[in-house]
């Protein structure tokens, strides 16, 4: 099975009035774009399988998830290998691959642009991607990054600009059931009080983009 995801950030927010301070860019996101593939979203801010797997990636009882990363422009480089391996850890940890063993998931993300903020944007676009396709998860997920200034003041979904001018950039990947934590990288120095103010944040922020995720799928199949 394989999911195409494409993956494009631009400027412009909106916020959840519920959560003070939490402040997410405008999000939108189309699925089911392309043919080939067994699910495909376009996330603002597919997937191929299950299939026959290699013998010599073959697993015997659950189905082989593989991602790939591929950059806007040149090759993939050891950025997109780390990102790869976080968005495959955290598929493995939400979707039931035990359903289909000895096969083949693939999932694939084009970055179409990145104002910043990618991570977080590639897992939101796997998970529409491979809910497109299909396939059986336990909760679906999203990813939420934090940035921490000089002053230690917190900011969600930071611009590139910001992030390179963050003392800390933290991502975090969240799960639908009880907003648990899924996945975590981070960069840059940071105390334990600030971490678990940036995970209190972006749990909270999680909220806003599962509601998105519940208004596209409404939208898209209130039109089938």
């Amino acid at each position: 099975m394989q999911a195409d995801a494409k993956i494009r950030n631009e400027s412009g927010t909106e916020s959840d009035p519920r959560t003070p301070g939490c402040s997410l860019r405008h999000f939108a996101c189309e699925q089911n774009l392309l043919s080939r593939p067994d699910g495909s979203a376009s996330f603002l801010q597919g997937v191929y399988g299950p299939a026959e797997v290699k013998v010599s990636k073959e697993i015997f009882n659950k189905a082989t998830l593989e991602v790939m990363l591929r950059p806007k422009i040149g090759l993939p480089g050891v950025a997109e290998k780390s990102r790869e391996r976080l968005i495959r850890n955290t598929c493995e940890a939400v979707v039931l691959g035990a359903l289909h063993p000895r096969t083949s998931i693939t999932v694939v993300l084009q970055v179409i642009s990145d104002a910043g903020s990618l991570l977080a944007c590639c897992l939101n676009a796997t998970c529409m991607a491979l809910v497109d396709a299909g396939l059986p998860m336990r909760a679906l997920f999203c990813g939420v990054t934090c940035a921490l200034d000089s002053d230690g003041t917190l900011m969600l979904d930071p611009t590139v600009k910001q992030e390179k001018e963050a003392r800390a950039v933290l991502t975090f990947a969240l799960d639908s059931v009880e907003q648990k934590l899924l996945m975590s990288t981070t960069k840059g120095l940071y105390s334990d009080a600030e971490l678990q103010q940036c995970l209190a944040a972006a749990q909270a922020a999680s909220q806003h983009v599962f509601r998105f995720y519940r208004e596209s799928l409404q939208r898209r199949y209130s039109k089938s």
